[in-house]
């Protein structure tokens, strides 16, 4: 349970931490966005190239936004294993009585595996350099729009924000009650799914037990300071946009806009390769003409 660091921030001065909360939390909107349109391996390891410059910038090391992986390899797995035998387009590989594996299926396993590795680094890197009131003030902020329609933008913003600050506490109070009850025989790692299972009661009902009372404490410690007592509040921190902030939300706007027309237009008026059904598209064209010709 140590290695889920999704929630979790990690302090240190570098320059994606400086940025505005509000832009950093537009430019992962769009990231999450772009990577649904991606369809190039090419421009798959573009955006990889960019997330890794990203976290060396951010000064946070590489193992601490890796950890969050973790915690959706089973979903990673499951959703590669749906897609190899549940897709029947393409070349058959393997043919037997019960499925059919194709080369289009792989295909679409590993580019599903590299869009949802995308998105959990992208949404980790933004919790690691963002603390949580930075981002409730950030989105409170982004969702003032609302308040036209009687929506409440601030308690939805401090909802995300309690749930935000409760995932490490959460984690480490898992994490002290498995050792505990461990400390008195329980075995938790041995047996098939449905004994591992069975074996976790002991461990979530003291979980939610803490869990109801840390929530019954933050609702005495808001009512004792008269959270919400007054109908404006005022800010602690300011935003204010700098050049940088606006450097960088330009920056990735043309970034979003590069992967689209690699989307929509590259593949209109490239012709691509016949290679027995086996979909290749976008800038993928051109590097197998690169490497088609190198090899020749």
């Amino acid at each position: 349970m140590r290695d889920i660091s999704f929630g979790q921030y990690y302090p240190v001065n570098s320059v994606i931490h400086n940025i505005d909360a509000r832009i950093k939390i537009l430019v992962t909107l769009l990231f999450m966005v772009t990577v649904f349109f991606i369809v190039s391996y090419t421009a798959f390891a573009f955006m990889f190239f960019l997330l890794t410059v990203s976290i060396l910038i951010s000064q946070v090391p590489y193992k601490t936004v890796l950890k969050s992986i973790k915690g959706i390899l089973v979903l990673l797995i499951f959703t590669a294993l749906l897609n190899i035998f549940f897709t029947s387009s393409g070349n058959a590989l393997i043919t037997t009585k019960l499925l059919v594996i194709t080369d289009q299926g792989i295909n679409f396993a590993i580019k599903m595996a590299l869009r949802f590795t995308l998105l959990v680094l992208g949404s980790s890197l933004l919790t690691l350099t963002t603390t949580p009131t930075e981002l409730t003030d950030a989105l409170e902020y982004l969702l003032k729009p609302l308040k036209l329609i009687k929506i409440p933008v601030h308690d939805l913003a401090i909802i995300m924000s309690i749930a935000l600050r409760f995932i490490p506490g959460l984690v480490e109070e898992t994490d002290k009650i498995m050792m505990a009850q461990k400390a008195r025989g329980a075995n938790l790692d041995s047996g098939n799914l449905f004994k591992k299972i069975k074996a976790m009661l002991p461990v979530l009902i003291p979980l939610f037990v803490s869990a109801f009372r840390r929530a019954d404490e933050l609702a005495d410690a808001l009512d004792a300071r008269c959270y919400n007592a007054s109908p404006t509040r005022t800010k602690l921190k300011v935003f204010k946009v700098k050049a940088g902030d606006i450097f960088v939300f330009v920056g990735f706007a043309i970034v979003m806009t590069a992967i689209m027309l690699d989307k929509y237009y590259v593949g209109s008026f490239v012709t691509a390769p016949d290679l027995n059904g086996f979909d290749v598209s976008g800038l993928d064209i051109f590097i197998y003409n690169i490497l088609y010709r190198v090899g020749r």
